[in-house]
């Protein structure tokens, strides 16, 4: 009798010559933990090899270079033609395959986009002569490079340097090689009719335009062997202006048919801001928003088909693979939140899942630091320090105060660990101050997750819960505790603004929209005035935004921001920058600038300008316990990833004393 609750899902499938368990894939991922050689480091291994204790069939290295020299365009990317890497690689596939998946590389070239390679003096190519695209990335002062139209000299040059790399990863340990045809890069400057100008036999007609893809891939099985398994990416619809629609992407499927073993359909162009956030999609897309060109290409072509973007409910899986629309679902950010997912859905246990919400923290991190984390699974990045399990001193009495994201997270953990656990809420609910955006359509996954936080702290034996109890120095005396974590929060900040008291806080019209008239002005352009401004444009009111600020303030998220600009446009949510509001009336706000009064007329003022940490309120605990720890925005206003990465090291930290 089948037990499986996804049967289809859990199907074993052969791509080439090769098994892999299920139809669970996690899609590559540019993680540049690199040496000063761009040789992978451990920590990078570990990452990877998390995904596949996880349960995935197959998890993909990404942005590995088949040539460095050329094709760079970022520092860190693994190099495929230098043999410095190949420890690092063979270690790399090693930690993966050992836990049962099949590990995959990412065969990256950048094409024209290859600004490493043109500040490092090489030339870059591409289909055609023309002027470098990136020239607003380049230093000031940097010399200013030209794409060279790659003669049929340098293609062949290109094919073999794909089909070497392909046998150097084989060699490495890798099970299957993933080529890179799709976001804009090299093979689909190819691919495009409207990047490729070339009237040669690789320009043209879509047999022409798709001929160098083709070429690498009969390359690569003639010195890989022909059940070595190839995946191609590419991209379904580029859905960007002027861009390529999915009639041209199923023309391109069909030339791929039967020269691939998987034809892995995304979608988008990395280089293009207005696709990137469905590329990437961010939380303002439904999920598995981008099946549908999966589906379209699936019915045309023998080949397997993938599907990648938005998927976080293994029933949403297990139907796409069910009904036909894909053989295999692919997920990048969703293993990164939960990489148990797998297993987790295997066993029926989907109420554990810890749903990715697509908030962007751990890709805009990785951009601007190399680094990758998540909002909601403080291990992310860390997991070498995971696989050292914590050599609990003692157990302790631990007072938790606040029962926010921090909160619970620290409650949870500490209890894990064996601890007595007494976690105090002030209020009648669990969840914090996120809890008014719970019911806000785009926010349905932080909704989730602070509810399933709620579950597992309301269920977990080990915590003792009392609502409606706020710590105090009367109440911790009395408890006795031997740790206090203080996360009790911040406080909304009210502007010094004459006539503020007409006006609402964004957490109150949060929870009661209906507060809000059809006329309305945010005060502050930071992340919680725009989104609040997209949620309330839902309710065809006119919203404006007031910053004091020259531009909107991202918080350090500048992709989730990059998708918010795109849905404020969308929504003719109006924009003033460097005005400060100085006094709000019954008929709307006065703003200045430079001297200059201007009205701006609303049926209602809302200000968004900040939180202020309760540290005082905190720090009057700090001497109720021996130990004391004082998390999340209590010590800074700060976001979900503070809160969430704070409770969980703090945690870590006192059970080693």
């Amino acid at each position: 009798m089948d037990k499986l609750k996804y049967p289809h899902l859990f199907e074993p499938i052969v791509l080439g010559g090769t098994l892999f368990r299920n139809r669970i894939f996690s899609s590559p991922i540019g993680l540049q933990y690199h040496d000063s050689n761009h040789s992978p480091t451990p920590e990078s291994s570990a990452f990877f090899a998390r995904r596949a204790k996880g349960g995935a069939a197959a998890v993909a290295i990404g942005e590995c270079l088949v040539d460095s020299v050329h094709g760079r365009s970022g520092y860190n990317q693994t190099a495929l033609d230098t043999q410095v890497s190949k420890a690092a690689l063979r270690m790399k596939a090693l930690g993966i395959s050992q836990y049962g998946a099949v590990p995959v590389i990412e065969l990256q070239h950048a094409g024209k986009y290859s600004i490493v390679s043109a500040m490092q003096g090489s030339d870059i190519y591409g289909p055609n002569d023309e002027e470098f695209p990136w020239v607003h990335r380049l230093p000031a002062g940097a010399p200013i490079p030209r794409v060279i139209g790659m003669t049929e000299e340098i293609i062949a040059q290109t094919v073999k340097a794909y089909a070497d790399a392909a046998a150097y990863a084989k060699r490495c340990g890798f099970g299957m090689v993933l080529l890179h045809g799709g976001h804009g890069w090299l093979l689909t400057q190819f691919l495009s009719p409207v990047v490729n100008r070339r009237t040669d036999r690789y320009g043209g007609s879509v047999e022409n335009r798709c001929r160098i893809a083709i070429e690498i891939c009969d390359a690569i099985k003639k010195s890989c062997g022909a059940d070595f398994p190839i995946e191609f990416r590419m991209s379904g619809d580029e859905v960007t202006p002027g861009g390529y629609t999915i009639e041209e992407g199923i023309k391109i499927a069909k030339q791929l048919d039967g020269h691939v073993d998987l034809i892995h359909v995304s979608t988008g162009d990395h280089n293009n801001g207005e696709s990137f956030t469905r590329t990437h999609p961010s939380m303002f897309y439904p999920d598995a928003c981008n099946l549908e060109f999966a589906a379209a290409i699936k019915k045309e072509v023998k080949t397997p088909v993938a599907t990648v973007g938005a998927f976080t409910d293994p029933a949403d899986m297990e139907e796409a693979i069910a009904t036909g629309k894909c053989d295999v679902v692919e997920m990048a950010r969703q293993l990164v939140c939960d990489p148990d997912m797998p297993i987790k859905a295997r066993m029926g246990r989907d109420a554990e899942i810890r749903k990715c919400m697509r908030c962007f923290h751990c890709f805009s991190t990785l951009v601007s630091t190399n680094q990758i984390c998540c909002a909601v699974n403080p291990v992310i990045g860390n997991e070498l320090l995971e696989e050292k399990p914590v050599q609990v001193a003692r157990s302790k009495k631990v007072l938790v105060a606040g029962g926010g994201p921090g909160g619970m997270q620290a409650a949870l953990y500490a209890a894990e660990l064996g601890h007595e656990v007494i976690l105090c809420e002030k209020s009648d609910r669990l969840g914090g101050v996120l809890l008014c955006e719970e019911k806000v359509p785009f926010k349905k996954h932080l909704g989730e997750y602070l509810a399933q936080q709620a579950m597992l702290t309301e269920q977990c034996a080990g915590i003792e819960l009392r609502l409606n109890t706020a710590v105090t120095p009367a109440l911790a005396q009395e408890l006795e505790p031997d740790v206090i974590i203080a996360a009790i929060g911040a406080e909304t900040v009210v502007p010094r603004i004459p006539g503020v008291e007409k006006a609402l806080g964004a957490e109150e019209v949060y929870v009661s929209p209906e507060k809000a008239g059809k006329k309305v002005v945010i005060l502050g352009g930071g992340l919680v005035g725009c989104e609040l401004a997209i949620f309330l444009t839902d309710g065809e009111r006119d919203v404006t935004i007031l910053e004091m600020g020259d531009k909107l303030n991202d918080g350090g998220n500048a992709l989730h921001m990059q998708a918010i600009k795109l849905q404020l446009r969308d929504r003719n949510v109006g924009q003033v920058f460097g005005t400060k509001a100085v006094e709000i009336t019954d008929g709307g706000v006065y703003g200045e600038k430079q001297g200059e009064r201007t009205f701006f007329e609303a049926d209602t003022v809302i200000y968004a300008v900040g939180q202020r940490a309760k540290r005082e309120e905190a720090i009057a605990l700090a001497a109720c316990a021996p130990e004391f720890y004082q998390i999340g925005d209590c010590l800074n206003a700060s976001n979900l990833y503070g809160a969430t990465n704070a409770a969980y090291y703090n945690v870590r930290n006192m059970s080693r004393i």
